[in-house]
């Protein structure tokens, strides 16, 4: 039974004005949420002639945000679905055409074949994945793995190549390609960089240290600068204690496993990172997806777990984890992490969140999500982190209880077995973080959180102003730019390049089949011409669609005293 549109209102639970009655989309929200506090600062955040907004969705649970969230998405259009299954469609007959060339020995097959001796034997990898490499990935290769020879910063120089093959094989021209804006790097505040503090105090710890450490932490491997950097991230987050890994991708993939196990079970959002996604599955826990940032099938589950425990035996789960990232790296949207943490302590259930993008990109102080609600750390049971990103170094970390940091030393797979973070590496993370928090004797951190903030700001609005359809929070420096299509995932990418430009574009598996887009990456090293620049050269390389105009009437939730909230129209 459905309820009321005027139910849902007094319920607090859906609020939705659309001039032309949109649907919520497939994940149960509709395509715009907004939490405003008062009236007044609705004409304060809105956006002057927004087309991209759809329609609004007025949290159940808005008393829990101290501040406005707001978030843009937008439905497919048909059109555009019903073209790009058509494209992905001829892509695959062409490509079964070629197939059956090659095997006639009519066109000549570049791809790796088995040995004759071999041709018995099971195959290493499923037939179609070869099919898709060769057919549907080769013609758009030329995007990814480009050889840069400079830092990757704001600008950067990349080795000009070219394909003899149609991509299969590349060979280096001998030019550079000089100060190409990198509109790709997770270079959030602007740390990749070969001059300053940061890079001199790296060189130094180099010079005493030496580049590696050549043993496990448990063995010869544990430094002085380990144990000083892990102090220093505790501090940072404001927890008990921390532990520092060499690479981000296993500090979830093997932390994961040696936190669940049998009989637990973990509530993973659709849309986690890969590495989240293999730690979960290596854990043998049982895993349930709930919808991306929905809080209703979050919490249908964790009803569900409790109603019901294990399969067959219905005893109890020995331990629920709720899997939840900061900033989800393809969409550009932000955990509703006050909702989370109160459904996690309603139902007693533990919190992994996974920093990665939003660590040093987000809240005031640069410490993430929850210092971007304003949170309390102690409420998050597993916080974890990159050094990859805001940093511009390398690695990950854990931060918690003491506990549990003591535990993940003698049982974390990517302590025990893994060799030790490099030291210069290292040096790099303290001198950023500390940098970040001011104790260098300078504002550069301070002035570094303001500026990407502020490009943040300036260049989704500029992109909405287009008319683009952008994806994901409005504080959200990670910003998917829709293109659909895939014939347009390869050109857009090289049309680009020839204007200086330098982008990542995404597509299937990687998204959604008909959700394929190009993602920007805004940093603080970037200057308001840099964007200006971006802006103004990718208007007009590809006729790409733009957000539908709609007259949109939204709504505003106004909290009284008593707690009670007064919904109103504008």
């Amino acid at each position: 039974m459905t309820e009321s549109s005027s139910s849902k209102l007094l319920n607090g639970d859906t609020c939705h004005r659309t001039a032309n009655g949109k649907k919520a989309a497939r994940n149960g929200f509709v395509k715009n949420h907004c939490l405003l506090q008062q009236q007044q600062q609705l004409q304060k955040y809105r956006r002057p002639k927004e087309k991209s907004i759809q329609s609004h969705h007025v949290s159940r649970n808005a008393a829990l945000y101290n501040k406005p969230f707001v978030e843009s998405f937008e439905e497919t259009p048909l059109l555009v679905a019903v073209l790009t299954y058509m494209g992905y469609g001829i892509l695959t007959i062409f490509g079964y055409l070629r197939d059956f060339l090659r095997d006639w020995k009519i066109e000549k097959c570049h791809v790796a074949r088995e040995r004759d001796e071999q041709k018995d034997f099971v195959p290493l990898y499923q037939d179609f994945e070869n099919f898709y490499t060769r057919n549907l990935y080769m013609r758009i290769r030329d995007n990814w793995n480009r050889p840069i020879c400079s830092v990757p910063g704001a600008r950067m120089d990349l080795v000009e190549r070219v394909t003899p093959d149609y991509n299969w094989t590349f060979e280096h021209t001998g030019r550079v390609m000089e100060d190409v804006i990198n509109m790709g790097s997770y270079n959030y505040l602007g740390f990749a960089e070969n001059t300053g503090t940061c890079a001199e105090e790296s060189a130094e710890a180099t010079l005493k240290y030496g580049a590696g450490v050549n043993s496990t932490r448990h063995e010869m491997g544990n430094l002085d600068k380990h144990e000083e950097l892990e102090n220093l991230v505790a501090r940072f987050l404001g927890v008990e204690a921390s532990m520092a890994f060499g690479m981000g991708f296993a500090t979830n993939s093997m932390n994961i496993p040696a936190l669940t196990g049998k009989g637990c079970l973990i509530l993973s959002d659709e849309l986690n990172h890969a590495s989240l996604v293999l730690g979960a599955r290596l854990s043998g826990s049982t895993i349930r997806v709930f919808k991306h940032n929905n809080m209703q099938s979050l919490e249908k589950l964790l009803r569900d777990a409790i109603v019901h425990g294990q399969p067959r035996t219905h005893r109890p789960w020995k331990k629920i984890l709720i899997v939840v990232e900061g900033i989800y790296s393809m969409e550009g949207s932000i955990v509703r992490l006050p909702e989370v943490i109160a459904l996690k302590k309603k139902y007693k259930a533990y919190l992994y969140l996974d920093e990665a993008h939003s660590i040093g990109a987000l809240g005031p102080r640069g410490r993430g999500v929850v210092d971007y609600f304003g949170l309390d750390p102690r409420d998050v049971d597993i916080m974890m982190g990159t050094f990859t990103k805001s940093f511009g170094a390398a690695g990950g970390y854990i931060g918690g209880k003491k506990e549990l940091i003591e535990y993940l030393r003698s049982h974390s797979h990517s302590a025990v077995y893994a060799a030790s973070m490099s030291p210069p590496v290292a040096q790099q993370i303290i001198a950023s973080m500390k940098c970040i928090m001011g104790e260098d004797d300078t504002s550069l951190g301070r002035d570094r959180l303001r500026q990407l903030s502020e490009n943040t700001t300036y260049f989704r609005r500029r992109l909405q102003e287009l008319g683009f359809i952008i994806y994901g929070n409005e504080d959200s420096p990670v910003v998917p730019l829709m293109l659909y299509m895939p014939a347009k995932i390869g050109a857009f990418g090289r049309e680009m390049l020839k204007r200086n430009i330098g982008t990542v574009v995404v597509g299937f598996p990687a998204t959604p089949i008909i959700e394929s887009r190009a993602r920007f990456c805004v940093s603080a090293a970037h200057t308001r011409e840099m964007l200006d620049t971006a802006l103004a050269r990718h208007r007009h390389p590809l006729r790409l669609q733009k957000s539908r105009p709609l007259i949109v009437r939204c709504c505003a939730v106004r909290w009284h005293q008593s707690g009670c909230a007064a919904f109103s129209a504008g």
